[in-house]
């Protein structure tokens, strides 16, 4: 290894924590990628002022950054689970009458990368691109429900973790375990108004072959408080509509 160039060592790297299910100690990477310890360390600072990785310094943890994403930009217009996701959205849009989004978990953030929006709806801050906590978001809710409570415990270990909107939502490690409990029981996730004051969501887990969650699929509509008084649930019929498209997508990335 200690003849490979560093574009090869970055390259692993990359790939490696890519394949994580959430951020890693220093440690582990330096094994994993046959790499010294302390080149290990100068490659991820390095990394890290870059914006390809992230380093989450009251962890000890490293994980991918924003930069990654936005180099991966043009492959994810190809991506399976894009390209996957694109008719059967517009068609759960069509079936609704709301728009839809399909988010994946970067750290303890949703990143939105694709949207389908219903004619004469007004636009929604969930644009592709665009990242919001997840412990707000009905998506985020929806993938952190399907993630083992160590790994949920990894990424809110304390108050400092939660960010806030709105002013709603949890602002614990307690109060969001509580409500990923109410989420796993009904089978789906949903916010109301913590996000954009006025709107609430509904959203599933879409999960792979493996059951690990690799994204969220929900439908916003007007609701909550704060929009002209006006609250309108979700029925019954669009809650099942989302549930069976984040099924479908995982079936269609089972290859089944």
């Amino acid at each position: 290894m200690t003849n490979v160039p560093a574009a090869t060592r970055t390259l692993r790297v990359l790939r490696f924590l890519a394949g994580q299910p959430e951020p890693v100690p220093l440690d582990r990477l330096a094994a994993a990628c046959d790499l010294p310890r302390s080149t290990a360390y100068h490659l991820l600072a390095a990394m890290a002022a870059e914006g390809f990785v992230v380093h989450l310094a009251e962890e000890h943890r490293y994980g991918l950054g924003v930069a990654a994403f936005e180099v991966g930009s043009g492959y994810s217009r190809q991506a399976p689970l894009a390209r996957i996701a694109r008719r059967p959205l517009a068609r759960l849009v069509d079936r609704v009458g709301q728009s839809a989004h399909l988010a994946v978990l970067h750290g303890r953030d949703v990143l939105y990368v694709l949207e389908e929006r219903a004619p004469g709806r007004p636009p929604l801050v969930t644009d592709v691109g665009v990242r919001l906590p997840a412990h707000l978001t009905a998506s985020g809710r929806a993938v952190l429900a399907a993630l083992t409570p160590a790994q949920v415990r990894v990424l809110y270990p304390d108050r400092d973790a939660f960010t806030d909107r709105t002013g709603l939502g949890p602002t614990s490690p307690s109060a969001l375990r509580s409500l990923l409990v109410d989420t796993r029981r009904r089978g789906h996730a949903t916010e109301e108004g913590e996000v954009t004051p006025g709107f609430a969501s509904v959203a599933a887990a879409v999960l792979d072959h493996n059951g690990y969650p690799v994204a969220g699929l929900a439908v916003t509509y007007p609701g909550g408080e704060g929009r002209d008084g006006v609250v309108d649930r979700v029925d019954t019929a669009t809650v099942d509509a989302v549930r069976r498209t984040a099924a479908e997508l995982g079936a269609r990335l089972a290859g089944r």
